[in-house]
């Protein structure tokens, strides 16, 4: 379980520092983005990934790795999303969002924990293939909770299942390191 928190944390650095980056290049711009086109953009990354899988090739540069960390990325940013209420500004600044994004992905991590002990790992023996339907399949169904105005009667809500794909996500950058 180490090595997977070490692993999960490495992969995890290179995500966050991505996205400080770009929160220093473009502030939070995202910000503006309503839940729905925050999940259109996530389908999108994964819909590429997978057409590239069955492809066998691509035609634009941009790395599978590089979406899977797009992934994560526009995830914790869904959640950040999620946890701001209504009238918070549309710019942060770049400390808040560092706070808040080491938040989830500590949150992200405390999920690993509980559910890698329940599995003993299960994912370590997955396709990547797999984690990339899983992915979509997570999608999917927050586009149903958004289309349901944020409702369920007995599944997750969305914080879950955005939660559910960053460690998708972060399993396939260990996978393909490896």
């Amino acid at each position: 379980m180490e090595k997977t928190q070490q692993q999960f944390r490495a992969a995890v650095s290179r995500c966050r520092d991505l996205f400080l980056k770009k929160t220093q290049d473009y502030g939070t711009a995202w910000r503006i983005l309503r839940q729905a086109s925050i999940t259109d953009q996530l389908y999108i990354k994964a819909l590429r990934i997978r057409s590239i899988e069955e492809k066998g090739v691509q035609q634009v540069a941009d790395s599978i790795e590089s979406e899977f960390v797009g992934l994560v990325n526009y995830c914790v940013l869904a959640l950040i999303q999620l946890e701001l209420p209504p009238d918070a500004p549309l710019e942060l600044q770049p400390e808040q969002v560092k706070t808040l994004y080491d938040h989830h992905i500590e949150e992200n991590i405390r999920l690993l924990h509980a559910k890698n002990h329940d599995y003993d790992e299960a994912w370590r023996l997955m396709r990547i293939s797999s984690m990339t339907d899983l992915i979509l399949q997570k999608l999917l169904r927050i586009k149903q909770i958004e289309d349901n105005a944020g409702q369920t009667q007995v599944s997750e809500g969305l914080d879950a299942n955005y939660r559910d794909i960053i460690n998708y996500a972060v399993f396939a950058l260990i996978r393909l390191e490896n």
